[in-house]
């Protein structure tokens, strides 16, 4: 059964809906024959990365960048995951109070250099979480298990 493996830094309220919202659309009755697991970013390994087949990845906007569990997890997993996981499909909901530009372009560079392919439109979000974003993180969910479905 392909394995859908979602690395997330959860520290607000903001994230929490949108991650929650990400496994909601990842998890869908309507998708079937995927595995959805969950890890924090400060303790997915590189063992968890090779047995997965595509990501989602979640992070705040912390200064301009990803933030700095997100930037743990992929120090410990690039040279490790570097040559196995080319291809794999991923996609990216980002929460910034005022910019998120820095964020995306740091988790796109990360996954640009891993070879990870894109397959939908990044969710960012600045300010607060509403109907609106939580809808957009439940289609980025179910899109990229979709990718994965049996």
């Amino acid at each position: 059964m392909p394995r859908l493996l979602i690395v997330h830094h959860t520290p607000s309220p903001a994230l929490q809906a949108m991650f929650e919202a990400v496994v909601a659309g990842a998890s869908t009755p309507e998708i079937e024959g995927v595995e959805v697991v969950r890890r924090a970013a400060l303790s997915t390994t590189a063992v968890d990365v090779l047995e997965a087949d595509g990501y989602l990845l979640g992070t705040p906007a912390n200064l301009g960048y990803m933030s700095g569990a997100l930037k743990h997890f992929f120090d410990t997993v690039y040279y490790p995951c570097l040559d196995s996981t080319r291809g794999r499909p991923y996609g990216l909901y980002v929460h910034g109070n005022n910019d998120v530009a820095g964020a995306v372009r740091s988790v796109e560079t990360a996954t640009t250099g891993l070879g990870w392919a894109k397959v939908a439109p990044h969710v960012t979000v600045t300010g607060d979480v509403g109907k609106v974003q939580e809808e957009a993180c439940w289609e980025l969910g179910a899109t990229v298990a979709a990718q994965l479905s049996t």
